[in-house]
């Protein structure tokens, strides 16, 4: 099943509201701890943003991290 816009805003609304349960289309997750639910939004976003043609997020250690650029104008 492909991860859609809406599954973000689920996870949002779960850690606005301090949930660590997260209902969507007939779906539903207890997270752990609030890491492991802000940790799930990160993965979400990250595989939306690489369906969007945005690239794919680099990674070290689990963690992503922007890289630079440079512009010779």
């Amino acid at each position: 099943m492909a991860l859609t816009k809406a599954d973000l805003e689920a996870l949002d609304l779960a850690i606005a509201s301090g949930e660590l349960t997260v209902s969507h289309s007939g779906r539903t997750v207890t997270y752990q701890s609030t890491e492991k639910l802000l940790q799930a939004r990160q993965h979400v976003s990250n595989v939306l943003r690489a369906q969007s043609g945005g690239g794919r997020v680099p990674t070290f250690g689990g963690r992503s991290y922007g890289l630079a650029s440079f512009n010779h104008d």
